[in-house]
């Protein structure tokens, strides 16, 4: 069995997504993973033994959902060519031809139009209606509505049962383009990477589709052009615009071995590229799957909304039937009064502004995130990150560079100890074994100092502490100096003073010796980033009561990042479990707690903060897959962003949620009192639904400016 995924035109809806997933769950021959709605997506499986692509794809369009091209997404057909809208048109051309008709001729003529317009306006949502009350079990909105229709028709009220058809099916046939709509930032993801590439195949250039390059083949990008696929530049320099992937509007330098992604926009100089992904494992095809993964994973307010719907629903229908049998038989009224009022109620009660006001919203937001170098994994994260009131952040590639460099080699004053260039070549010897960035730094230096490392075996990683390793026989450690003085119960002599001044200094300091003696003291420092101080200002400004930093380094350097950036709170000399333990307490004193770190040192603070974000993840599978939030770029203005944006979506779907809710409120009250009449009700709750919708397509906009 093999796994496809691939999007489809006319899924317009969840009725739709129902409905196709019906139609394959009766094939043999397909095994249904998953149907994303929202983005029109469908995941399966097929054994190719039995079913070739072509057969898929005949398959598909016998069903009624024609697949769409590699890096398209579905487009509506205009509103002359679109069966819904052609439908709700001719009903409502009968409904006003019937209606005008009425004052000129009265019987069977108008009458039948009226018919006309009601059956053929009725047609698709009536069908649906009755599909999910078979095939789901459940009483929907468009089920509430056929009855309300029906109703109004056998009381003798058909030019009113016609006009609630044409204006819901009017309704219902936009409900596709605002999806459209919504889709936009993806399909602006999507237009991004170019549809061919100029691929090299011994000494020629030939152009073949983007989706046809594997891992290890070359191309051309010429000036202007957009990078097809990752890869690794192995001719030429220049300048990459990489807003599309990161967000960053400054273009980056890039030069012979350097990453370049999909989408990136070159500036002046032709490159030969060698990919390292395929198309569709590339930076923004990830990036495009995981966004339209997430806004099929609902938060808890649109969950409660959808639980909500599944008793409401049947309840006004219920409350309906009771407005119309009750009364009579308790008072001196009409039936026929009565059955009308419940014939509104059913309409002014039906809950669409409500059940559509957060789907919209949130999918827009996403997608608007996206576009923007934030990546948000759902619903849920969303809503939790407008909650968070502390954010939590590592020192090491967050506020500073994470490039730290050495600034001083102190030898120790003492006994047998090897002179500065020895120490740093074993330094060197088990530090090009270790991935920290500390690591690599000492590595750079003893490079740029012209010393031949060492050959170290044995590495071992001292979790929170340092490394070891054997080097001519002999174990060396490498670490803090608690390392030394706590572990290894090692004096550190002469060499505390120095470490101690270092310290200071603002500098980390890490300790070469053995288990018997400490050789030297190195000292690296890091670099604020240049708009680490302004970000963190800028969550004050936002309502973020306290930015706490959790730091491995000691307690003097950890004071000094801290003052520079203008953190409120810094913990130092934490080891992984002590910065969860340490997440744990802040939770506990504030609930809402985000951490920020790069995704892969982090991961179990990640894990254990209410929102997990990591920074600087274009170039880091892990990260893309771990966090619950991903920064693109290695940028904190970006986490402002990304709160800001939840913030401004929980305010719309709040906004949302009560206008929803006053109109049906009103609605219901003018029904049961006998105020309003059908089309009275048609009106309030079709033009409250259009209300909820652009509201919630405001967010496609949002530039992220307080």
């Amino acid at each position: 069995m093999r796994e496809h995924r691939l999007r489809v035109a006319n899924m317009d809806c969840e009725n739709d997504a129902a409905r196709l997933r019906r139609s394959l769950e009766s094939q043999d021959d397909i095994e249904v993973l998953q149907i994303l709605a929202s983005s029109g997506t469908v995941r399966f499986s097929v054994d190719e033994n039995e079913l070739s692509e072509d057969d898929v794809r005949a398959r598909f369009s016998e069903l009624g959902f024609p697949v769409q091209e590699q890096g398209e997404q579905a487009r509506l057909p205009p509103f002359w060519k679109n069966p819904k809208v052609l439908a709700a048109i001719v009903s409502g051309v009968l409904l006003l031809v019937g209606w005008l008709l009425s004052y000129a001729v009265d019987g069977w003529l108008p009458l039948s139009l009226y018919t006309l317009s009601i059956l053929i306006g009725g047609y698709y949502f009536g069908r649906e209606a009755l599909e999910e009350l078979i095939f789901e079990r459940q009483i929907g909105i468009e089920l509430l509505m056929t009855i309300a229709a029906i109703a109004a028709y056998v009381l003798g009220q058909p030019a009113e049962a016609a006009m609630l058809v044409f204006l819901y099916s009017i309704s219902e046939a936009l409900e596709g383009y605002t999806e459209a709509k919504t889709r936009s930032a993806v399909r602006a993801l999507m237009d991004l990477t170019p549809k061919t590439a100029l691929l090299i195949e011994d000494g020629k250039q030939r152009e073949v589709p983007a989706e046809e390059l594997q891992p290890g083949d070359r191309f051309l990008v010429h000036p202007g052009q957009s990078v097809p696929t990752d890869g690794e530049i192995v001719s030429g320099a220049s300048s990459l615009d990489e807003a599309p992937v990161t967000g960053e509007s400054v273009p980056v330098e890039k030069g012979v071995g350097d990453t370049v992604y999909a989408g990136s926009i070159n500036a002046e100089g032709s490159l030969e590229v060698r990919a390292t992904k395929a198309f569709a494992e590339n930076t923004i095809s990830r990036i495009i799957v995981m966004v339209e993964e997430a806004q099929e994973r609902k938060g808890e307010s649109q969950r409660f909304i959808e639980r909500f719907g599944n008793w409401y629903s049947p309840a006004v229908l219920l409350i309906g039937i009771a407005i119309a049998v009750l009364p009579p038989l308790v008072v001196d009224t009409t039936w026929y009064q009565w059955a009308i009022r419940a014939t509104i109620f059913i309409v002014a009660a039906a809950p669409c502004a409500l059940v559509i006001s957060i789907p919209v919203t949130l999918v827009a937001a996403l997608g608007t995130a996206a576009r923007h170098g934030v990546l948000i994994k759902g619903g849920v994260y969303i809503e939790r990150l407008a909650e968070i009131n502390v954010v939590a952040m590592d020192k090491t590639g967050t506020i500073t560079l994470g490039a730290p460099t050495v600034t001083d080699c102190e030898i120790a004053d003492q006994g047998d100890v090897p002179s500065r260039d020895e120490v740093l070549a074993i330094t060197a010897a088990i530090e090009q074994l270790s991935q920290h960035p500390l690591a690599k730094a000492i590595v750079r230096f003893v490079e740029g100092e012209e010393i031949q490392p060492r050959k170290a075996t044995d590495f071992k990683s001292i979790t929170g502490a340092g490394a070891s390793a054997s080097v001519d026989g002999q174990l060396i450690y490498i670490g803090k100096p608690k390392l030394f003085e706590d572990e290894l119960k090692v004096e550190l002599a002469s060499l505390s003073d120095v470490v101690n001044r270092l310290q200071d200094e603002g500098k980390t300091v890490a300790v070469v010796g053995t288990d018997k003696i400490a050789w030297a003291a190195i000292a690296m420092r890091d670099t604020v980033r240049d708009n680490a101080k302004h970000a963190i200002a800028q969550l004050h400004d936002i309502g973020i009561k306290k930015v706490v930093m959790l730091t491995g380094d000691n307690e003097r350097t950890a004071a000094q990042i801290s003052k520079e950036a203008g953190i409120d709170e810094f913990y130092a000399s934490l080891k992984p479990d002590d910065k969860v333990t340490k997440l744990r307490e802040l939770m506990q004193q504030y609930e809402h707690v985000a951490m920020v770190g790069d995704g892969v040192n982090d991961a179990p603070a990640l894990a254990e903060a209410s929102v997990g974000i990591a920074m600087g993840a274009a170039g880091t599978d892990v990260a893309l897959e771990t966090a619950d939030v991903a920064l693109m770029a290695d940028d904190l203005e970006k986490l402002v962003y990304g709160l800001r944006l939840a913030k401004r979506n929980q305010s719309i779907v709040r906004q949302n949620l009560i206008l929803s809710a006053i109109v049906i409120l009103v609605l219901v009250v003018g029904a049961v009192t006998g105020q309003f009449t059908l089309p009275i009700a048609v009106l309030g709750h079709e033009i409250s639904e259009f209300v909820v919708v652009a509201n919630g397509l405001r967010m496609l906009r949002f530039k992220g400016t307080s």
